[in-house]
C-alpha cells in the first residue's frame, strides 16, 4: 500500500496504515483511511487478536531462539496497519478468521495502484484465486511468502495464514530474521523496512509501535510531588472513557456537544475532550482551568517548544499547534506523566489513554502549573 504519515487536527492525531514487501506497498488508500478509524491504544485492538500477538511473543523462542525483544506492541503496530486487526470480521476461540481477509490482485492492472503482475504460487490454496498472487490475512503475507515463513502456532499442525495465531507467530519470526535484537531502534527498523519496503509504511509502524507501547505502561509516579500526583491520579482514572467532543468539566465526564471540526458529534457520547480532561484533572489539585486547549497554553510557566521533550516534568500540560511557535493554533493538549509519555483524549472514536508525546504533530512546548 503507497501510505502516507497524515496527523488530523483539533484534539486529535494519529498515524497512518501500510502493507507486506515491496509489492504490497500497492494497495488503495481507501484501507488507509479505514484504519484511521479506530484509536491508538490497546482498546482498539479485539482481544482476540492481542491473544495471539502476546502468545506469539511467548512461542517465538523455539523459532528464532537468537532474537531478542520481540514484544505485543511490535505485531500489533504491523497488523494496525495491514489490517486494522481485522477489524470487522469474525475471529474464532481457535483463531481462525471469517471471512478471510484478501489484499488486492496483485495482476498489474493499476487496481489499488499494483503496476507489476505477479504470477500465482499457490494455485489459489490461500489466496483465492489461480489468476495471480494477492497477499492474505491480517499480517498481510504473499503465498510465496508464507511458504517459507508459515508456523502452526493453533496446534492442528496446519500452517495457516487466516488464523490470528499462526499468522501472529510467522510475522514474528519474519521480523525476528537471524537473531535481531529488537530493542535496539535501528535493528526494529531494519525488520520493518524488509516487512516493506516503504519508508512512509516505516514511519506509520513505528508510530503505531510506540503508541501501543505507551498505552500498555504505567506511569511511575514515585517521587512525583503531592499534588502532581493528584492530577495525574486523577487524569489516568479516566483510561479507557471515551472522547467526547465538547466533554469533560470541572466535576468530571459529561455529555459532548456537536460538532467536531471532522464532523463529529459528541452529544450521545459521556467523555472528555482534551482540554475537558485537563480541566478535570487539574481540578482534583484545586487548579481551575481556562476551556480550551489554546488559552490552557497561556497558565503557568511556559515551556518552549525548543527545549524538546526532556524539558518536560510529569504533570506539565503538553501542547500540539497547526504552527508551532503561533500559541493561537493551538490545537490540544494532554498531560506529561514522564517517560516520553502523556494521558491523552486523542480524537473522536478513541479512548482517553497513555501515548508517546512524540506520536502526535506539530508539538508546541507545555506549561508547568504546579
Amino acid at each position: 500500500m503507497v501510505v502516507l504519515v497524515l496527523f488530523a487536527a483539533v484534539c486529535l492525531a494519529a498515524p497512518l496504515s501500510g502493507a507486506i514487501s515491496a509489492v504490497m506497498a500497492l494497495q488503495t488508500r481507501a484501507q488507509t483511511s479505514d484504519a484511521m478509524s479506530a484509536g491508538g491504544t490497546a482498546a482498539d485492538i479485539p482481544a482476540r487478536m492481542l491473544t495471539a500477538y502476546q502468545k506469539a511473543v511467548h512461542l517465538i523462542g523455539r523459532y528464532a531462539p537468537a532474537c531478542r525483544g520481540m514484544r505485543w506492541p511490535i505485531l500489533a503496530g504491523i497488523a494496525k496497519v495491514e489490517s486494522n486487526h481485522a477489524l470487522g470480521h469474525t475471529i474464532t476461540a481457535s483463531g481462525d478468521i471469517r471471512p478471510k481477509i484478501y489484499g488486492v490482485l496483485l495482476d498489474g492492472s493499476g487496481a489499488g495502484g499494483n503496476t507489476t503482475a505477479v504470477p500465482d504460487t499457490d494455485g489459489g490454496r490461500w489466496d483465492g484465486t489461480a489468476l495471480g498472487e494477492r497477499a492474505v490475512g491480517p499480517f498481510q503475507f504473499l503465498p510465496a511468502t508464507w511458504e517459507s515463513t508459515g508456523k502452526d502456532a493453533s496446534g492442528d499442525h496446519v500452517a495457516d495464514p487466516h488464523n490470528a495465531d499462526d499468522a501472529a507467530l510467522s510475522a514474528a519470526a519474519y521480523l525476528c530474521g537471524h537473531g535481531r535484537d529488537l530493542t535496539r531502534r535501528a535493528q526494529l527498523r531494519a525488520a520493518i523496512w524488509q516487512y516493506n519496503h516503504s519508508a512512509p509504511y516505516l514511519s506509520s509502524v513505528l508510530g503505531w509501535i510506540d503508541q501501543y507501547t505507551a498505552a500498555a505502561s504505567r506511569p511511575n509516579l514515585n517521587g512525583v510531588p503531592t499534588r502532581v500526583r493528584t492530577v495525574l491520579q486523577a487524569a489516568l482514572s479516566q483510561r479507557g472513557v471515551p472522547y467526547a467532543w465538547g466533554g469533560g468539566s470541572p466535576n468530571g465526564r459529561s455529555t459532548g456537544s456537536c460538532c467536531s471540526p471532522g464532523g463529529k458529534s459528541g452529544t450521545h457520547i459521556t467523555g472528555f475532550d482534551c482540554s475537558g480532561l485537563t480541566l478535570y484533572a487539574y481540578a482534583k489539585a484545586g487548579i481551575r482551568l481556562p476551556r480550551t486547549a489554546a488559552a490552557q497554553a497561556g497558565i503557568g510557566q511556559r515551556i518552549p517548544a525548543a527545549l524538546g521533550i526532556r524539558a518536560l516534568k510529569p504533570g506539565d500540560l503538553v501542547f500540539y499547534a497547526y504552527v508551532p511557535g503561533r500559541d493561537t493554533t493551538i490545537y490540544h493538549v494532554g498531560i506529561y506523566t514522564g517517560g516520553g509519555q502523556m494521558i491523552n483524549a486523542a480524537r473522536p472514536g478513541t479512548l482517553v489513554r497513555l501515548d508517546a508525546v512524540a506520536a502526535m504533530s506539530g508539538y508546541a512546548g507545555g506549561a508547568r502549573l504546579l
